[in-house]
């Protein structure tokens, strides 16, 4: 039996998760990588898999990132228009 090293996660939940509820193109890269971790071990592609493993983890954090900038920036904008309506009132 061979001593293999193991097998990086794929982060394929979390991948999946923030394509649903945040950033839609960075969450569809992240499953891409995440779904290469799995063929690449499985063809003996170590250093292979530990990249798809940290790129979809890199961009699934990307997707939520961008997720949560974008509602800040909303609320703010909002936020002020609605103040600036009850100052005006």
């Amino acid at each position: 039996m061979e001593n293999r090293p193991p097998k990086p996660p794929s982060y394929l939940a979390i991948a999946i998760i923030s394509t649903i509820l945040c950033c839609l193109p960075a969450g569809i890269v992240s499953i891409v990588y995440a779904t290469k971790v799995n063929d690449a071990y499985f063809n003996e592609d170590y250093e292979g898999a530990q990249r798809a493993s940290n790129n979809a983890k890199t961009w699934a954090i990307v997707s939520i990132v961008v997720a949560l900038a974008g509602l800040i920036i909303y609320i703010a904008i909002f936020g002020f228009a609605f103040f600036a309506a009850l100052a005006n009132s």
